[in-house]
């Protein structure tokens, strides 16, 4: 990193960070003391039934700026049958500890649980919004091999979304966050070979943001080209947004293309970056 240091974080992750041994805890942030003015800070993930005032002031101490908390759901029906181990109620009164001690606060989602489903993820992202992180992310539901969730498909109890579906879903999440001003960080989990290989279902795809950009896209065309009398239209963009409204190997355009669009591009940079304006050609 060099020189660019100073615009990276320190991450803990992978794990409840202010929940594991104390000692451990503290020996992970004193490795960090020699580079801590090199980097712009420490950024820790845990959960929502973690986090107490003594905790909070003991990473202050140590440099930390920002702490994740892994909600995944704000509705406690999923959570009890996911077995989180916390509640809605842990997840607020944590986010409120969070941000009253002056930390940016993260949370995480997980869409398409078990027991879940469209209106409930909407929920939980409502419930998020109302909290004001500073960040989210989004993880889709993956089912992976010999776990509980595994056993529920297979017996059939546990119904998954389609990558569809979970496109779908996301792309509408993408922009109740963007209209809050709340910064997606992640979109769908890093890809791996253990995650391909040993995961179930169809709901998996490495370039998974962009199929919902590219989705919020298309959405919004048709949208406003049915109100429209004719397929020869002209459609503004912001310039960076181009390779959102083609899509992905350019299959936006190919679909409507196949619809019998004959469509011009132009560029209006006042647009923000998921705006589009449809109108009929002179």
């Amino acid at each position: 990193m060099g020189e660019n240091s100073s615009n990276y974080e320190i991450a803990f992750f992978g794990g409840s960070f202010t929940a594991i041994d104390r000692d451990y805890m503290i020996s992970l942030l004193d490795a960090t003391k020699p580079f801590i003015n090199e980097f712009k800070g420490i950024r820790v993930s845990t959960r929502p039934d973690s986090v107490d005032d003594e905790k909070l002031k003991l990473l202050l101490q140590y440099g930390v700026t920002s702490i994740e908390l892994g909600a995944q759901s704000m509705d406690n029906s999923v959570l009890e049958l996911n077995k989180r181990g916390h509640s809605a109620q842990d997840v607020e009164n944590a986010s409120k500890l969070i941000k009253s001690y002056g930390f940016s606060l993260g949370l995480q989602m997980m869409t398409g649980l078990y027991g879940s489903g469209f209106e409930t993820d909407i929920e939980t992202a409502k419930r998020f919004i109302q909290l004001k992180p500073d960040t989210v992310r989004i993880y889709p539901t993956v089912i992976m091999n010999g776990t509980d969730l595994a056993g529920y498909y297979q017996n059939g109890s546990f119904k998954p979304y389609t990558l569809e579906q979970s496109v779908s879903l996301c792309a509408r999440l993408i922009l109740m966050f963007a209209k809050a001003n709340i910064n997606i960080i992640r979109l769908g989990l890093h890809y791996s070979d253990s995650l391909v290989k040993n995961s179930l279902g169809d709901n998996y795809h490495p370039a998974f943001k962009e199929l919902c950009e590219n989705e919020i896209f298309l959405s919004s065309f048709l949208e406003q080209a049915r109100e429209l009398p004719t397929k020869k239209l002209n459609v503004f963009i912001n310039e960076k947004s181009l390779s959102k409204f083609l899509g992905q190997k350019k299959c936006n355009i190919n679909k409507l293309n196949d619809l019998g669009y004959d469509i011009t591009v132009n560029f209006d940079n006042t647009l923000d970056k998921y705006g589009l304006g449809v109108r009929k050609c002179d």
